[in-house]
């Protein structure tokens, strides 16, 4: 069943951008579906500040949809880019992929043990697959296949015969000073640096060579590399030549037959848009400087191709946890396939649905994912209880589902941080960890592991790949006889006390109330005293207390919160370790 739009009833940007899109696409295009756009280039593990650029117009696209209009969210994969360079960190690659080096990335071999036919189609698939389980709908458009079919042969020959006022626009920001360089995310990936770096040892940085400018860059022949430089070009004809400087190769093609090259990105970014009528797409924060793609090409898809840029906002990088900003020229950033494994799809969605597109936020890989998981629980219980702030609401709605419907979700969400401390505990065990789950609280026992999946899954994958071994929890096989005959009177009155109210207190909420309460009761208050009822002496002896039952438990200062390790470890088990 669709979920009903929360458009008219709050302020969140989703709304607002949907608001624009849909007033702009019916001043372009009345009556036609409306088109927004992202674009990704597969040279490399797609990360999670890619994602960005598909989120954000997913967001609006799917708020566009629940109003009632036809959308169409375009993924254009710029498949046809040159290979760069060797990245960092690709598992089966090594230094004799440097051989493709200047060839399109669907000319490029798979890392090995691949099942893919090509570099890019690996690297996509990875991010096809994450997409789906998002919930993301588009139509995805393969850049090689559209220029290897022939299908923007009006637009290059187009571009090709307005060469000159091309390069006049590209002109107005030769001469200026080169800005400072900025965080970026877009297509300063592949695209923006292929038009930097040029096509080539022969061309400068935008296509020119010794025999004028060119926005069109042939890949050669012979080796398939884009180290060419076209040297001579006829109108009338379309004749063609070119040289190889990787190869000597040289050859005089007809353009009006020829689909083995693309225009420079430059140009080829705002044909695009006049190509697929694109209404809203987002851009990383470098196309705010002069000369930028962005802004150049807001200038050559009105005067060369006669349509119109783009709205749409820049966005902010997203980063990781005690990481800096990523770059997918850099091995072991992380993907949207690897967030998925240690959290579900509708965390990650909100993530990117409740900060605004000019607001950088960090993924947590680390500790802080289980504070995430907390903020996420309480914000289902205000939007269930109607207390949750509207633009709260929105950004709840967003992440749950899409147009379409909700995304699949766990039956019972009990605490992620619960759930991880029992994966922590039991290595997986599937009967242990029923056992543990199901005593969390005897009046309502969890009678399957179904229940509690696909979080527990998510946790379980967080605690495998992401907490170091050092720092797992290992249950002591024996109890510490020396440290417990080393105790005080008030040392062994007080595990007196936990081990006499063990039976009685055997749930979740008992073992805390009861773990809290012994220093409490030692001290002369009852265990139900609040801390505002309590000297702040209370809270050295709680920390005391707990770091003597860790000690005993698990030998080591620190652990899983003290009532699931005591959940965990066993009633009959936790007595002899504590002494009895």
């Amino acid at each position: 069943m669709p979920i009903v739009a929360q458009s008219t009833e709050t302020t969140d940007w989703v709304s607002r951008y949907a608001d624009e899109v849909i007033e702009e696409s019916e001043r372009r295009a009345p009556g036609k579906p409306v088109v927004v756009a992202s674009g990704l280039s597969p040279s490399g593990p797609i990360h999670l500040g890619n994602l960005r650029e598909v989120m954000t117009p997913h967001l609006v696209a799917d708020e566009i949809r629940r109003r009632g209009h036809e959308v169409r969210h375009l993924i254009s994969w710029d498949d046809y880019d040159r290979y760069r360079k060797v990245p960092n960190g690709v598992v089966g690659v090594d230094d004799s992929w440097g051989e493709h080096i200047g060839r399109p990335l669907t000319a490029v071999p798979a890392p090995k043990g691949s099942p893919y036919a090509s570099w890019a189609e690996h690297f996509k698939a990875a991010m096809v697959e994450a997409l789906g389980e998002l919930g993301v709908e588009f139509d995805g458009i393969s850049q090689t296949e559209q220029y290897t079919s022939g299908t923007y042969r009006e637009q290059i020959l187009h571009a090709m015969k307005h060469r000159g006022d091309i390069d006049a626009i590209l002109d107005q920001y030769r001469t200026k000073k080169a800005p400072a360089k900025k965080q970026s995310q877009k297509p300063l990936d592949e695209a923006e640096l292929e038009a930097a770096e040029g096509s080539g040892a022969a061309a400068d940085d935008d296509g020119t060579g010794s025999a004028g400018y060119f926005p069109y860059k042939p890949y050669c022949g012979d080796c398939g590399k884009d180290l060419t430089t076209v040297t001579a070009y006829d109108d009338d004809t379309t004749e063609l030549t070119y040289t190889c400087t990787a190869c000597d190769f040289s050859e005089t093609v007809r353009l009006s037959e020829f689909n083995r090259g693309k225009l420079v990105w430059k140009v080829d970014w705002p044909m695009r848009w006049a190509y697929e009528g694109v209404v809203f797409e987002p851009s990383g924060v470098d196309h705010s400087s002069p000369g930028s793609s962005f802004q150049v090409g807001g200038q050559i898809v009105g005067s060369i191709f006669g349509g119109k840029q783009p709205i749409g906002p820049m966005y902010a990088f997203v980063g990781i946890s005690g990481m800096a900003k990523m770059s997918s020229s850099k091995g072991g950033v992380p993907t949207p396939g690897d967030a998925l494994k240690i959290m579900e799809p509708q965390i990650l969605r909100w993530l990117y649905a409740r900060r605004r597109p000019n607001q950088s936020f960090k993924i947590a890989f680390d500790q802080e994912i289980q504070r995430l998981y907390d903020e996420w629980d309480k914000l289902e219980g205000k939007v269930a209880d109607g207390s949750a702030l509207p633009a709260d609401v929105a950004a709840h709605s967003r992440a749950v589902g899409t147009a379409v419907g909700e995304l699949p979700k766990t039956p019972r969400p009990m605490p992620y941080r619960t759930l991880a401390s029992v994966a922590d505990i039991t290595a997986g065990a599937e009967d242990q960890t029923l056992r543990i789950l199901s005593e969390l609280d005897p009046a309502d026992p969890l009678s399957s592991l179904d229940e509690v999946r696909p979080r527990l899954d998510r946790a379980e994958a967080w605690i495998n790949t992401q907490v170091p071994a050092d720092q797992r929890t290992v249950v002591r096989k024996e109890a510490d006889t020396e440290l417990i005959k080393s105790l005080d009177d008030q040392g062994r009155a007080s595990l007196r006390l936990l081990v006499d109210g063990l039976d009685s207190h055997w749930s979740l909420d008992g073992l805390t109330h009861l773990v809290y309460g012994v220093p409490k009761v030692q001290a002369g208050f009852s265990a139900d005293a609040t801390p505002k009822e309590l000297p702040a002496e209370i809270k050295v002896a709680q920390r005391t207390f707990f770091a003597l039952l860790y000690h005993l438990l698990v030998g080591r200062d620190t652990g899983p919160r003290l009532p699931t390790l005591l959940l965990a470890v066993g009633q009959e088990r936790a007595r002899k370790l504590l002494g009895e």
